[in-house]
Parts: C-alpha cells; structure tokens; sequence
C-alpha cells in the first residue's frame, strides 16, 4: 500500500502550486472567453479539491483556493462583459458550430431578456451557457450593475461548493489508502484528456465559418437560416 501511495508524491508534493494554477486559469478562462466552453471546469473543481485532501495542509489550501476561485470568476464574467459589450449588438457564430452556434446565442439571449437577474444566476450552474452568457449580456447592454451582483452571488456560490465536495469526498477516500491514489490518478488523467480533447473540438469550432448574430434581433437570424 504506501508503495502505491508513494507513487504519487510528486503529485501530492507538488499539489497546493500546481492546483491553484490550474485552477484560476481555468475559471478565469471558462468566464471570460470562448476557449472556456471546451475546458472541463466542474470535474477540475472537483478533482483539485480531492488533490488538495491529499495534502498536509489541505483544508486552509481547500478554503483559501475557494476565495480565489471566487475571485478569478468574478473577473473572467466581467471580462466577459466587456468583450460582449464592444461588439456592440453582433456577436460572431459558426455555422455548424457545436456551441458557439446561432441557436444556442439565442437560447442565452432569451433567458437573459426572460429571467435576467435569475439568469445569471442559473448560468452559472450549466457550463456552455456559463461561458456565453457574459459576452451576451454585455452585448445586449444588461444593466451592468445587476449583472455584477448576480454573477457575483453566482461565483461566491459555483467555485467553492464544488471544491469542498471534491475536497471532503477525497477526506472520506483518505480512510482508505489504496483508493486514494487510483482515484487521483484517474481524475488527472481524464482532465488531462478532457483539456486536449476540449482544446482540439476548439480549434475545430474556431476553424468553421462565421456569421453574424444579432442580439437585438436574434429570431431574424434564426428565420434567416431556415
């Protein structure tokens, strides 16, 4: 047993450092520019909180991680914003895109005039429309000031839940030695796998023809295509 658990010392030594990298640069990403809809941002969260459990000093890295994520989220939504905001009302899709298509613009842009304030809220919860959202409510001139608070509450809430699950689930596996480490290194290496996948179906997305959605006036362009 402390044979398999030694074999991943590196990991564990190098935890708090390595974790908190990956970390904020995932949730600043995935809030605040396209490449985000292709990362694995819940199962990261996840699996740096059951990495952390690993680590002497786990919980006050845990917490401490948490206020940052919070932090790197609110930043990457207002990036977000901004962004959205200097395309004025036109956002760019692909055709055929997977994600950053006409229709999933417009699904995003109905919650947001429907529920607003709620929506923000809700969009933090499901990952393709965590991304979009910001860009479009910036471009559709939310007001700005609403939607600081709610992606704010949003952030406050997303990041550290998700991060203290996987955090006391890997205290629970710690109770047993030879579960902790297959569990790790499969998690890494599926989020390995998930960021190279992610990072090619972007590339793709990217490489396909653009056209122009109009938030404003987002079921012309939907009558538009057919």
């Amino acid at each position: 047993m402390p044979l398999a658990v030694g074999s991943f010392d590196p990991l564990i030594s190098a935890g708090p450092a390595l974790v908190w990298t990956v970390v904020l640069t995932f949730v600043f990403l995935e809030c605040a520019f396209i490449i985000g809809l292709f990362l694995p941002g819940d199962s990261m969260l996840i699996t740096a909180g059951i990495v952390l459990a690993s680590h002497a000093s786990g919980e006050a890295q845990v917490w401490a991680l948490s206020l940052g994520t919070m932090i790197a989220a609110i930043a990457g939504n207002q990036v977000g914003y901004v962004v959205g905001h200097r395309t004025g009302h036109h956002l760019v899709a692909r055709k055929n895109g997977r994600y950053i298509n006409t229709r999933n613009l417009q699904r995003v842009s109905e919650l947001l005039q429907r529920h607003g304030f709620l929506a923000v809220l809700v969009a933090r919860w499901i990952p393709w429309v965590r991304t979009l959202c910001p860009m479009v409510a910036g471009a559709a001139n939310m007001d700005h000031r609403k939607y600081t608070i709610a992606s704010t509450i949003g952030a406050v809430i997303w990041a550290p839940v998700l991060l203290l699950i996987g955090y006391y689930a890997g205290s629970f596996l710690e109770r047993v030695p030879w579960l902790m480490p297959m569990v790790i290194g499969t998690l890494v290496a599926g989020l390995i796998a998930g960021t190279a996948l992610g990072i090619r179906h972007y590339r793709q997305e990217m490489a396909k023809p653009a056209e122009e959605f109009d938030v404003e006036h987002p079921a012309a362009v939907l009558e538009a295509e057919g």
